[in-house]
């Protein structure tokens, strides 16, 4: 709401003298009653005041407004209503993982369950190469990849399945998913996704059941490859 005379003079009109205000779409003069203003300050919600028209809040709600991606500052579009439903804004998903794992003190911390994961792995099997957020394989990144095995597992949380960060960033998000879904399927990679829609927190006693799916799957490819070079082996 842009008040067109100080705060300060309110108090020399009277209650129902209305009061000038600048729309903020189409920058004209409108005119709202000093009570309505003074209310409007007092809740501190000045939404109703914002406007001289419902057309003018419909045009201003559908046009794209420039504001800088929280991570790398990057200057990106977006619509007054995913800007109002997410706390920051970033010009990418890649931004908003870096941001969010160095700041994020709430929810899902999705690098400490892959971190977790990693250390689990790690000590179950010491010999075996495992790559950790890899993009060198499919120019995209996967969580856990083996190269030796050709799987692959991807942990996807709340962000994957529902708009938190607006509706064109789940776009994105979906759009990339399925890009890296047929980037493995040419590559001959065994992707794996795991739901992890429900971990709000790190918790092992549930996490486990994730790393669970991760080693069952392992220990049956590393059972193939064996049973494999075993008969190649009878065979020569």
């Amino acid at each position: 709401m842009k008040l067109l005379i100080s705060k300060e003079t309110l108090n020399t009109y009277k209650s129902r003298d209305k009061l000038p205000l600048e729309c903020e779409q189409c920058h004209q003069t409108f005119y709202r009653p000093k009570n309505d203003i003074q209310w409007a300050y007092k809740r501190k919600s000045t939404n109703s005041l914002r406007f001289c028209n419902r057309k003018c809040r419909g045009e201003w709600m559908r046009t794209k407004k420039v504001l800088n991606c929280k991570y790398c500052n990057t200057p990106i579009l977006r619509f007054p209503g995913d800007i109002k439903r997410t706390q920051f804004s970033f010009c990418s998903s890649s931004c908003s993982a870096k941001y969010w794992n160095v700041n994020k003190t709430w929810g899902t911390n999705r690098s400490k369950l892959e971190k977790w994961m990693e250390q689990r792995l790690i000590e179950k099997y010491p010999d075996l190469k495992i790559l950790y957020n890899d993009r060198t394989s499919i120019n995209a990144e996967l969580d856990i990849y083996i190269p030796s095995l050709v799987i692959a597992f991807e942990l996807n949380g709340i962000f994957h399945y529902e708009p938190i960060y607006g509706k064109e960033q789940m776009n994105k998000t979906i759009t990339n998913d399925n890009r890296k879904f047929q980037a493995c399927l040419e590559q001959g990679i065994e992707l794996c996704i795991i739901d992890t829609y429900n971990a709000k927190y790190l918790k092992k006693e549930r996490d486990q059941k994730f790393l669970n799916i991760i080693t069952n799957l392992i220990d049956i490819k590393l059972a193939d490859k064996s049973h494999n070079y075993t008969n190649n082996c009878a065979h020569e």
